[in-house]
């Protein structure tokens, strides 16, 4: 009887099929024994059907210790941005392992410096839309425009331009993901920045009311008032359209960069928290009790991101809150007013207490509830 000859276009089985060598424990290290591309030319079980699935079939097998050579095509990239390490938290989500002990402090100095350029900048633009436009500058006070919608609203959008500035800097300066400053999931958490939304909503209006209520008691008045539909609708969709980006430019500075900038060199948070609120009232221009609120709206915003993982609860409650107070400016039909800052009442202190109070408890009641992330992964 004569022998069964192979088949000369087929490879053996043991080098075709998953798995160990069926003669030991590891594949052999080189080509089938007595293997030549004339013998065993390309075809389904040598071509694109047996890649992969043998050990001399894919790339990855030809250009690794089976083959025995080096991997063929260019190296893989090096990213350039590195994230931070799992379990990682908030204030901590610079640390990564590309983390130097300048790159926070050269980071701030550019941000300070560009936002400084883009200011005198924004004067130079400011001058010649009023040539423009023919809406004369004032040089009284913070106002640019004698326009009050206009100065508003270009008010509003060079605070904004810090957002993309600061998230420039992480990814210029600190080499790690812009989307870390978001939160510990390197994202803006678009669900639960709706859910502290609803609750920012309801606590500022409650905020609102125990404020009134004070004023009302003390023989104030709160100062609310109608001018109609014609003044109040510009005026809203200005508001509604730069608050948002507003208020989010500057939890990016203040509680995103700041947080984060020191958290690369304490381990608590407090001390990034503090410097935060400190910071975000010296860059306003409230005095006396006003001072006091600032302050403490700062700290509890630092306090929020850290506890939450992220600045979606700061971002909803600042923007909710200034959204309401322009819009009880611009309702009353006394926008000259929608920007000045200055002395505040005891009572409105009241008011502020209870909407701290609301949002805060209701915001850790949902985030342990949801089981919110707190930490990279």
């Amino acid at each position: 009887m004569s022998e069964t000859q192979p088949d000369p276009h087929r490879l053996p089985a043991v080098y075709l099929a998953p798995g160990p060598y069926a003669g030991g424990t590891a594949w052999p290290a080189g080509p089938p024994p007595g293997w030549h591309p004339g013998r065993y030319p390309r075809g389904p079980q040598w071509g694109d059907a047996a890649w992969g699935s043998s050990p001399w079939g894919g790339p990855a097998a030809w250009g690794g210790p089976v083959w025995g050579g080096a991997a063929w095509g260019p190296p893989a990239r090096t990213r350039w941005d590195v994230p931070p390490p799992p379990g990682t938290p908030y204030d901590q989500m610079a640390r990564t392992v590309l983390n130097r002990w300048w790159r926070p402090i050269v980071g701030t100095l550019a941000i300070v410096a560009t936002f400084v350029v883009i200011s005198i900048g924004a004067g130079l633009v400011a001058y010649l839309v009023s040539l423009v436009t023919r809406v004369p500058m004032t040089g009284s006070g913070p106002r640019l425009f004698a326009d009050p919608m206009l100065d508003l609203g270009f008010q509003l959008g060079v605070i904004a331009l810090l957002l993309p500035l600061v998230l420039g800097a992480a990814w210029v300066f600190q080499r790690r993901p812009p989307g870390s400053l978001s939160s510990v999931a390197l994202r803006l958490r678009w669900r639960w920045l709706a859910a502290c939304l609803l609750v920012a909503v309801v606590s500022v209006v409650l905020g609102q009311a125990a404020e009134a209520g004070m004023l009302l008691s003390a023989g104030v008045g709160p100062g609310y008032g109608w001018a109609g539909w014609g003044a109040f609708l510009p005026a809203l969709i200005v508001i509604l359209l730069l608050v948002p980006f507003q208020a989010a430019a500057e939890e990016y500075a203040y509680r995103g960069w700041i947080i984060q900038g020191l958290g690369a060199y304490f381990r608590s948070p407090w001390p990034a928290i503090l410097l935060g609120a400190v910071a975000f009232a010296a860059s306003h221009g409230y005095t006396g009790w006003g001072i006091v609120y600032v302050f403490v709206f700062g700290v509890l915003m630092g306090w929020l991101a850290v506890r939450t993982g992220g600045l979606e609860a700061p971002i909803a409650l600042h923007a909710s809150n200034n959204v309401v107070a322009f819009g009880l400016v611009a309702a009353s039909g006394d926008m000259n007013g929608a920007l000045e800052q200055g002395a505040v009442p005891w009572q409105a202190l009241i008011g502020s207490a209870v909407q701290f109070a609301v949002f805060g408890f209701g915001v850790l009641i949902i985030a342990r509830k949801w089981a919110i992330q707190t930490l990279s992964r």
